[in-house]
């Protein structure tokens, strides 16, 4: 039996700092927290996750370039990147599986320059606003994803 591919799941620029970086918008998690309910969730979906962080563009985007071919999907919360980075949107755009913008907060509930998205241009679908919640939720709309995909024939 073939082991499928694993979610690579990407954070962006200050997630390091989630549990003590604005609690009233980010909440009380920290980076950690999240990360062990992200892959609990995906081990009861049969999913395994490459879960990682960066505060570099660079470092999100070659990430990205590299995951070609080696992970089945990718879930990203890309934090201030969301709004500033086209290299980091054009580095998705090359990607072939399914892609899953995550927003701890809602953008739309704050200040007006995050209401946009370069990332949204390349992601299948978008998991905003429901708080630390959002990864283990993330991770059940990449499962589902992945599982609508055709599969190939042998």
């Amino acid at each position: 039996m073939v082991e499928a591919k694993p979610v690579l799941f990407l954070n962006g620029p200050n997630l390091n700092m989630l549990g003590t970086r604005q609690p009233e918008i980010y909440g009380h998690a920290t980076l950690q927290d999240v990360g062990k309910a992200a892959r609990a969730k995906a081990a009861e979906l049969g999913l395994t996750i490459d879960f990682r962080q960066s505060n570099s563009e660079s470092e999100l985007v070659g990430w990205v370039q590299q995951a070609r071919g080696s992970f089945a999907g990718i879930i990203i919360n890309p934090a201030a990147f969301t709004h500033t980075s086209i290299a980091l949107m054009d580095a998705l755009l090359i990607f072939d599986g399914p892609i899953v913008e995550l927003h701890v907060g809602n953008n739309f509930r704050r200040e007006e320059f995050r209401h946009r998205s370069f990332v949204s241009l390349a992601a299948k679908a978008i998991v905003e606003g429901f708080g630390p919640d959002g990864y283990a939720i993330a991770v059940v709309g990449m499962s589902k994803l992945l599982k609508s995909l055709p599969t190939a024939l042998p």
